[in-house]
């Protein structure tokens, strides 16, 4: 140690370097003086290159290259390195060479024996960046990061070159110490990173602060977010239905949110029942291994059918209504004014009609956008060049947030950007890439404005007035909650209701409801007539027995 203290004062910043250096053995046995004269030639001009050198590195878009340049610029000589994630599948699926590889591995666990080393017997749980790869590019596809404290430096590297993946979809963090300031840190460095990332997975990491809901924020692109295991309670659920959706604010990007393994009660599945009354966007969402009671339950069933709209929500009812009209009054003259003859028809044809009518519209296509009505978009030039813009990057069931385009028609523009969404893809970026931000960026501005589920048929009934519920929603697992059958029998009341009215349209026409519900493993027996019965509607309408009963068919004909 008093080697280290007698270094030249270029060293003295970059005190805990040289002692990383020192760690590999072999170094400590030659004495102090050794010591002395290696950090002596290696850190002066490293300390001096530092503050510039990584502001001037360009990433390159590799990953490998580049995270382990930035971190020996910011100073780590020990940093995580970036490998191919592992594929247990294909370990096991070689059954003829299974005879070769226990030999191999039997001579790398004795030869990490032998040299008795703590650095070859546990490589294997060294920190490490696991990365999916593309297989035609292998261009980095998703990120996977566990076991290991990231910190807010290494936060700063990341922000440098993960926007250079052109190919992004996907960060996963598990385990990885965040707090509520690395948390803020992160939600910043997300927009920096390509269109085409669309999912985040934060398990693990319980705030104090339960600031999650950050990340669904108006601006956010998530389409995908996974909170499980962060002993979020019902102060955080309050916080996670608000940015689901309130009166005059909705996330119109989120499709799918697990909120697994949480401790959520009656009071935060109440928090996100409030936030499904208005949100249109969610089609998927896991409160499995909760503490959800009967309360709580009767809450979430209670967004699933028809519910009465409180004094407020029918006041804002009206006041969307009167605007809605008055765009109608002023969308005529303007249209008066184009020759086009044949665009004119088209503008007619999809915006000349009652406010119910296309909202109508707006909501079947939420979910499956119908292809007639597709065609007719292509029609018109102008329509095709917007959606191209708008169109890569976005999530395909991202549909409700471009309905606020309808508003533009009074500015002579006519913009229905849910047939390119259905069908395009993330990775279209190419050359348009900067414009397709801005569209977002101007779409998403707009979307609180004219957009709302209040705007949908309504029923009057004894003075009070009933929106037919979320119907949106397709997927809902309440898997080991503390359910009894009193729950229960309101979740049977939805299915019931569900199941008459997609009956008559059919799936293709708009949101049918939910089309998958999980409600075992609670409070009640698996024979209760109530559950045998959720079960029996339920089959017919889950896709996937669908498919296996179609598949099973010919198959029984045959024998």
């Amino acid at each position: 140690m008093s080697g280290e203290a007698n270094a030249p004062p270029a060293t003295s910043p970059r005190a805990p370097r040289p002692g990383i250096q020192k760690s590999s053995g072999a170094v400590t046995k030659k004495g102090d003086r050794g010591a002395k004269e290696k950090p002596a030639t290696v850190l002066p001009p490293v300390g001096e290159e530092e503050p510039k050198n990584p502001e001037e590195y360009q990433c390159a878009g590799n990953l490998e290259v580049d995270f382990a340049e930035l971190c020996t610029r910011w100073g780590y000589t020990d940093f995580p390195k970036v490998v191919t994630r592992p594929r247990p599948q294909l370990t096991f699926a070689p059954s003829a060479s299974t005879s070769e590889k226990p030999t191999l591995d039997d001579q790398r666990l004795s030869g990490s024996c032998s040299l008795n080393s703590l650095e070859s017997k546990y490589v294997y749980f060294r920190p490490t960046i696991q990365v999916e790869l593309e297989p035609e590019d292998k261009s980095v596809k998703e990120i996977y990061i566990r076991g290991w404290k990231v910190e807010e430096r290494i936060l700063g590297i990341f922000s440098k070159c993960l926007p250079s993946l052109s190919q992004l979809q996907a960060i996963n963090l598990w385990k990885v110490g965040l707090t509520d300031k690395t948390l803020t840190t992160f939600i910043a460095l997300l927009p920096l990173c390509s269109s085409t990332l669309r999912k985040v997975s934060l398990e693990g990491n319980p705030l104090p602060e339960q600031s999650y809901h950050k990340l669904m924020a108006a601006d956010s692109t998530i389409a995908h977010l996974s909170l499980r295991n962060n002993s979020i309670d019902d102060h955080g659920a309050r916080l996670l239905g608000q940015a689901l959706s309130t009166l005059h604010s909705c996330n119109r990007t989120l499709v799918s949110l697990n909120l697994g393994f949480n401790h959520i009660g009656d009071e935060g599945a109440g928090y996100i029942a409030d936030g499904l009354r208005l949100n249109r966007s969610l089609l998927w969402l896991s409160l499995a291994h909760n503490r959800i009671q009967d309360k709580g339950a009767l809450k979430l069933a209670e967004v699933l059918r028809p519910f009465e709209l409180t004094h407020i929500e029918v006041v804002e009812r009206r006041r969307l209504l009167l605007e809605k009209g008055s765009q109608e009054r002023s969308r005529s003259p303007s249209t008066s004014r184009h020759g086009d003859s044949k665009t004119e028809r088209d503008k007619n044809q999809l915006m000349g009609v009652s406010s119910f009518a296309l909202v109508e519209k707006d909501k079947m296509q939420t979910v499956k956008t119908p292809k007639g009505l597709g065609k007719k978009k292509e029609k018109s030039g102008e329509v095709v060049k917007k959606e191209e813009k708008s169109g890569p990057g976005q999530s395909p069931t991202q549909g409700t947030p471009k309905k606020e385009d309808s508003a533009k028609a009074g500015k002579g523009k006519v913009t229905i950007p849910e047939q390119k969404l259905s069908k395009g893809k993330g990775a279209k970026t190419g050359s348009k890439e900067k414009r397709s931000i801005l569209m977002e960026s101007e779409l998403v501005g707009e979307a609180a404005e004219t957009v709302s589920p209040l705007l949908e048929p309504v029923e009057h009934r004894d003075g009070k007035v009933f929106m037919p519920g979320n119907k949106v929603l397709l997927h809902l697992n309440l898997l080991r909650n503390r359910i009894t059958e009193v729950g229960l029998e309101a979740f049977l009341t939805v299915v019931r209701h569900q199941a008459q009215f997609a009956k008559p349209k059919g799936a293709s026409k708009g949101p049918v409801g939910l089309l998958w519900l999980s409600l075992a493993k609670n409070c009640f027996s698996p024979q209760c007539p109530a559950y045998t019965m959720i079960q029996e509607l339920m089959l017919p309408r889950d896709p996937i027995n669908k498919s296996k009963h179609k598949e099973e068919e010919p198959v029984a004909s045959c024998t």
